[in-house]
């Protein structure tokens, strides 16, 4: 260790000119790292409830789309101006190379306003833009209408949305046919490893073709922008669709990691000198925070790493761990300057070095071992956040101890100099609690535990996509009015499995239909229930013109006349001929107030049952039941892997402290900390969800560093001393930079509690408190445990 310390203060140039390269060669390779904010990256890929959405996506072939909803401000919706205004919108969308089609209300077939047999005319003339209707009739066409009633226009009547249908990548779609081809068989056995190489190398040459394509969708959402801003003085205009939600994601995270990024790196800019007072204290730790993210990102990049919603606050925990590891050492070197006054530079530097390095490895390692935890939750996005910690830990590691070390070589030696007086007052506050109030300490913590334990028992897990939002925004305004307005946003696929039948001139029986009918008024029925649409919608518009409902061989003689591609694009969607099945396409309202949406996902399932409908005869498909399955896997998996690392947590404290005793000692600040944050968010009912997730192990991974540095210096202080003197010395010590770190940490990420993503605000919040909770254990208890338990050294 000391030949090490003596290279890097001795040489301090070549070892700055080393990371300068490295940082060179990843710098180039971060231009590759890529925000991936679309919802199939919260998305597991393996899971059966995924390959069977995948199977009836291909089956059905539902359109890539984006809504334009228009809502005339003082014109009425049914008006000449209001008419001009979507034909020339709908043309302009039109214009766009991608469009295959666009549909509003003036070109969509009006079935009902046909004259004579609407099974031997053409539908597809009888629309709008050719017949020119009356506005009453197109009133009284669209009012109650079985299929565009909330897909094309809401029920007052008061705005009209626009469908722009999209030309598939038809190269893209071949490849994942036939991945879907090969995963489909994991329905029924295991995949061999041939298979699963295949669906690897299918997959890296879908990946440039996909990155293409996000990159052109973000290209056509802007110009679509563009173009209706134009019709915003006629007009409120709002955007929908999954790939605008993915687009309105990676806007706000990218604005948040520019605007946040620099005010919180201003502000712990300001507090570093604040508390050390002198310019390099702020050069040193930012340069070091600087190479530790740059060698990440530019990794991620080389490796086709990529950020997702649920990752993209991995630069600011870096930050943490970065800042955590850089201010020990420099409150360990300030203490050498005070009690040494005649050593060099080179000699303080190498002192402090050869006393932190192995305190801060041991932070480091057991820092990963508490983001390790998200590698048992069996979801791949938050593993894949998982494993990115713990590269992210390690880089933090490396450039800290090595970097730090050559680049304060370089400044001549600093004036001995003490602490600030209101951290002193902090510490000696703290240290004559934990002499006098030692049970008073562990009283509050045992309340603190129960307090925080019963909080456990509220959580909940919801996602909403509305919710990520704050109300003020346009993404929440845009979701909020498609959704309550125009029949959800969520979308859900019930896919049932008809009867066999001996008349094989049948299409469809009576029996299908009515056995559809009733699964689909069960489903209306449920809260929270958006829009509707299958082949039902189809014989109920046709009853309603005919006032009888269609026998089932007129309904097979109006499938077999109608045109092919009208038939196609009406009812294709909805059923399939060749694998004898019926898709209810429902869209869920998530704005809805106190919606459960585990209760509704159980009142389908009892619904079905009561019906007589057998679970081997429907499905449950689409992003509704995938994110539903994924936050029930979720919460299952939080108890099992917090467990599982509080076990490895204890383990390594046994392996670095030999000694029982105090791994169970260590482990009471860091379980405080956990259950602090978890009980908390339980009893200010903030849902579990996909990024709420991480806030457990970001509190275990603070805490954890905080114990490690603070029970090792007092074992080197015990050894010298009385275990009074010990804890004195080391609150004194230690105790500084466990101080500065967190107030750091919590004035710094407090500040992401203003952004407009609420998962980016509760992050910061939820951050800040726990840094506060680990500061006080690790200030109060830990010393309070360590005065009462471990009184010799060993």
């Amino acid at each position: 260790m000391k030949r090490l310390a003596q290279a890097l203060t001795t040489h301090p140039l070549i070892v700055l000119g080393v990371f300068i390269l490295a940082a060179l060669a990843l710098g180039w390779q971060a231009q590759h790292f890529r925000i991936d904010a679309s919802a199939d990256t919260l998305l597991t890929r393996d899971n059966i409830h995924y390959i069977r959405t995948e199977v009836m996506n291909q089956r059905f072939s539902p359109q890539e789309f984006v809504l334009v909803a228009y809502q005339p401000r003082e014109l009425d919706l049914f008006s000449q101006q209001t008419y001009t205004n979507l034909g020339s919108l709908t043309e302009k969308l039109r214009g766009l190379e991608r469009v295959e089609s666009v549909r509003s209300l003036l070109n969509v077939p009006l079935i009902s306003l046909m004259e004579g047999d609407w099974t031997e005319g053409e539908p597809q003339e009888w629309t709008h833009e050719q017949k020119n209707f009356s506005h009453e009739q197109l009133r009284d066409a669209l009012s109650g209408n079985p299929i565009y009633e909330d897909l094309l226009v809401n029920q007052a009547q008061t705005a009209t949305a626009i469908q722009v249908l999209f030309r598939p990548h038809e190269e893209l779609e071949e490849i994942r046919s036939q991945i879907t081809a090969i995963q489909a068989n994991a329905l029924e056995r295991d995949l061999s490893s041939e298979e699963q190489g295949e669906i690897e190398q299918l997959q890296e040459r879908a990946q440039p073709l996909q990155d293409e394509l996000d990159e052109i969708r973000v290209q056509e959402i802007d110009t679509i922008r563009d173009i209706i801003a134009q019709y915003e003085a006629d007009a409120e205009l709002y955007l929908g669709g999954a790939h605008v939600l993915g687009y309105q994601l990676i806007e706000i995270i990218q604005n948040d990691l520019f605007l946040f990024g620099s005010l919180i790196a201003a502000m712990i800019c300001v507090l570093l000198f604040v508390l050390f007072g002198g310019f390099r204290w702020v050069l040193i730790p930012v340069i070091c925070c600087t190479f530790s993210v740059l060698f990440t990102v530019g990794l991620f990049g080389m490796l086709g790493l990529r950020t997702t919603v649920i990752s993209s606050n991995f630069i600011a925990l870096q930050l943490i761990l970065t800042l955590a590891i850089v201010v020990h050492l420099i409150v360990q070197y300030r203490e050498f300057s005070v009690a040494q006054p005649k050593w060099s530079q080179q000699e303080l530097i190498q002192a402090a070095f050869a006393k932190k390095a192995a305190p801060c490895f041991y932070a480091g390692l057991t820092t990963s071992v508490g983001f390790a935890s998200l590698l048992f939750t069996g979801i791949q996005p938050v593993i894949s956040f998982g494993w990115m910690m713990i590269i992210a830990m390690s880089f933090s590691l490396l450039v800290s101890l090595l970097l730090f070390p050559a680049l304060l070589a370089l400044f001549p030696r600093e004036g001995a100099k003490g602490h600030r007086k209101l951290a002193h007052r902090v510490l000696a506050g703290t240290d004559a609690l934990n002499q006098r109030w030692k049970g008073t300490v562990i009283t509050i913590s045992l309340v603190a535990l129960v307090v925080g334990g019963a909080g456990l028992f509220r959580l909940n897990v919801e996602n909403s996509f509305i919710d990520y939002f704050s109300e003020g925004t346009d993404a929440h305004r845009e979701l909020s009015f498609i959704d309550q307005e125009l029949g959800g946003s969520t979308p859900l696929d019930v896919v049932l499995e008809l009867p066999e039948t001996d008349q094989d001139e049948l299409i469809i029986t009576a029996e299908a239909v009515q056995m559809a009918q009733r699964v689909q008024e069960m489903l209306q029925d449920l809260e929270g229930m958006g829009k509707l649409l299958s082949v039902v919608n189809f014989t109920q518009l046709a009853q309603d013109i005919l006032g009888v409902p269609l026998t089932e061989y007129e309904l097979t003689a109006a499938y077999r006349i109608i045109d092919e591609e009208l038939r196609e694009e009406l009812v294709g969607s909805y059923f399939s001929e060749e694998h004898s099945q019926l898709r209810i396409s429902a869209r869920i309202q998530d704005a809805t107030e106190g919606l459960n949406r585990a209760d509704l996902m159980a009142d389908i399932h009892a619904g079905m049952e009561e019906l007589g409908i057998g679970s081997d005869d429907y499905q449950l498909t689409n992003l509704f039941v995938l994110y539903q399955d994924i936050l029930q896997r979720l919460f299952r998996s939080q108890v099992l892997s917090l467990g599982l690392v509080y076990i490895a947590l204890t383990l390594t404290f046994l392996v670095i402290f030999r000694s029982l005793r105090t791994a169970f000692i260590g482990i009471a600040p860091n379980l405080l900390s956990t259950v602090g944050v978890l009980g908390t968010m339980g009893w200010l009912n903030i849902p579990l969800d996909l990024m709420t997730i991480t806030i457990a192990s970001i509190a275990m991974g603070i805490a954890v560093d905080n114990t490690i540095h603070y029970v090792h210096r007092y074992r080197q202080e015990l050894a010298d001393g009385s275990s009074a003197d010990a804890l004195h010395n080391t609150t004194f010590s230690v105790g500084f930079a466990i101080l500065f770190t967190s107030l750091i940490i919590i004035l710094g990420f407090s500040q992401l509690g203003f952004s407009d993503f609420v998962p980016s605000a509760q992050f910061g919040l939820l951050s800040s408190l726990a840094m506060f909770m680990a500061v006080l254990w690790n200030l109060t208890l830990l010393p309070v445990l360590l005065g009462k338990f471990v009184t010799e050294s060993k």
